[in-house]
């Protein structure tokens, strides 16, 4: 990511992308989802609770544990994916498209993802609305009363909340960065990463919060089936609650996400810098035992 704008004509290696990218994103997910999670789960309650319903304030962490296991390895894989992928489009694209580079390779970035975001979203969701005490047990029963489908419940509403999602973030960033670098005449600051990446992420947050409230929905609905998939669950919804019931959890989750953002470009962007002096310095000492 902190690549684009400048560093990009760097001879293109792609393990070794592929490897910074794989330790950026493990680290900054890990940070912003122990920071943040107790935000997250009061979103999931108030996207779960219908008309009259009252507001669960105890358990906050429910799921942090399991969670973890599931967000190091899909941030990883995230930006692993996301950071190569740009760099070969911004190659292929002109400079004028370098926001299709931007969002076509969050949307790739976030369908690799999704095989191990979904799954631990599913079981997340499921103990942070109480129904399970555990991130094992959770798996094991989801498993024996719902098939292995069931922890993949709501795929598709997470895919259609998801790569919009990435992609949208992940351009606003990386859009932003290179006016601010081009305004700025020099590299950004740790802060003014930060800065913007909240920009990025409150924005994005609010724009998809109607397709987080579908995802929610389906995915902790269980073996009730309220819902028949995507169109079913948004016309119940209209039906029974009205058009504002599609923003519950919408401050929560512009807070959130916008922190978030904050947190994940600022420590992504830091951990890449010190990856990358740290690759310099092993370059130039290989020279001089040459």
């Amino acid at each position: 990511m902190g690549a684009s704008g400048g560093g990009e004509d760097k001879p293109f290696n792609f393990l070794q992308i592929l490897c910074e990218g794989v330790i950026a994103g493990g680290t900054a997910g890990v940070v912003v989802e122990t920071a943040l999670y107790p935000i997250d789960t009061i979103k999931t309650r108030l996207q779960a609770a219908r008309a009259g319903s009252q507001i669960q304030w105890k358990g906050l962490y429910s799921g942090l544990g399991g969670n973890l296991v599931g967000v190091l390895p899909a941030s990883a894989l995230f930006v692993g994916i996301y950071e190569p992928t740009k760099r070969k489009l911004l190659d292929m694209f002109p400079e004028n498209l370098s926001a299709v580079a931007h969002l076509t390779a969050g949307a790739v970035g976030g369908l690799g993802a999704s095989l191990i975001r979904v799954p631990t979203e599913v079981v997340k969701q499921r103990m942070q609305t109480g129904q399970f005490r555990t991130a094992p047990d959770a798996v094991r029963l989801i498993v024996a009363k719902e098939g292995f489908r069931g922890l993949f419940a709501g795929y598709g509403s997470f895919l259609l909340r998801d790569l919009p999602f990435d992609a949208i973030q992940f351009c606003i960033y990386e859009q932003l960065r290179i006016g601010y670098k081009l305004m700025a005449k020099r590299e950004l600051k740790d802060p003014e990463n930060a800065l913007i990446g909240a920009f990025a992420g409150a924005i994005t947050g609010a724009i998809t919060t109607p397709l987080d409230v579908l995802k929610t929905r389906l995915m902790i609905q269980g073996q009730t089936k309220q819902y028949s998939g995507i169109v079913s669950c948004a016309k119940t919804i209209l039906r029974e609650e009205g058009p504002g019931a599609f923003l519950k959890g919408i401050e929560p989750r512009v807070l959130w996400i916008g922190i978030g953002g904050s947190i994940f470009f600022g420590v992504l962007e830091k951990t890449k810098s010190v990856l990358a002096e740290r690759s310099s310095r092993k370059a130039v000492l290989a020279e001089k035992d040459k």
